[in-house]
């Protein structure tokens, strides 16, 4: 198979079924899926003559980045795709994303545009979630905008940077995407090519409060890298910005001021007075 596609899902199983079909609907047809229960119980049937395409494991609870890495694990493909259980893909996708790979031998990665429904109900894109083209490690600072339902990529980059971290319960796509665009460009198809579909009680980020104590760990691993002064400087000014976010949100929920705020308070001002 030239690509693998990892769909990693808990307990979704009309979304996954839908996913699995927006897969099987694609224009281009070499390709392998994977879904991955992260500890649910089986959402994912394919019709008998259909199984072949599909490898289905489940696995006790462990988070998305593990169930993915996992899904990596155990494919064959040449390059890697993922799709979230809850989104859907443009029949055209892999077709689009690999002639453009194949045109354009500089890329090992491609992203798409997205489209946004909530409740069913297209939902505009804020400006901040602007996508961009090549190397965008400075834009990829501030938040995700590389959606990992959109990402197709050579199977030797996701091995080199070491997959998603498993530490993270959120932002694990945030984190590979810095590292990854620290050291390589990534090409954009403006393309609107995957839906994303939001708005039900079981997404991540609904789960957790303040995302950003996720990212501010996903940019404190930055430091630990050998990054250029300017990239420093960059890093260590978004840190800035998300530990004020988070003091802020830390004196608005009392309960944490006993650790949490004091903990962030010391970063912040080391971020304000870099040594």
């Amino acid at each position: 198979m030239l690509v693998s596609i990892i769909i990693p899902t808990y307990n979704r199983p009309e979304f996954t079924q839908e996913a699995i079909a927006s897969v099987l609907a694609q224009t281009f047809q070499d390709f392998e899926i994977i879904v991955v229960e992260d500890g649910g119980g089986m959402t994912a049937r394919l019709p008998d003559h259909q199984t072949t395409r599909l490898k289905y494991f489940r696995r006790p609870h462990q988070g998305v980045a593990a169930a993915r890495n996992f899904g990596v694990s155990v494919s064959t493909g040449k390059y890697l795709a993922f799709l979230d259980s809850d989104d859907l893909w443009d029949r055209k996708k892999l077709e689009k994303q690999l002639a453009y790979l194949a045109a354009h031998p500089e890329f090992k990665i491609c992203y798409t545009n997205e489209k946004w429904l909530r409740n069913g109900e297209h939902l505009n894109q804020l400006k901040k979630h602007q996508k961009y083209h090549g190397l965008i490690f400075d834009k990829c600072l501030p938040l995700c905008i590389v959606s990992a339902s959109s990402i197709l990529m050579e199977r030797e980059v996701f091995h080199e940077l070491g997959g998603f971290d498993e530490s993270l319960p959120v932002c694990e796509d945030y984190d590979l995407w810095l590292r990854m665009s620290l050291k390589y460009p990534i090409a954009f198809l403006e393309e609107k090519l995957i839906v994303k579909r939001g708005g039900h009680a079981d997404q991540l980020s609904h789960k957790y409060w303040g995302m950003d104590r996720f990212r501010v760990e996903a940019l404190e691993k930055l430091l630990k890298l050998n990054l250029s002064s300017e990239q420093k400087k960059m890093v260590m000014a978004e840190l800035h910005k998300k530990y004020q976010i988070l003091l802020d949100g830390c004196w608005n929920r009392r309960k944490y001021l006993s650790w949490l705020y004091y903990k962030l308070r010391r970063k912040w001002r080391r971020t304000t007075h870099p040594t």
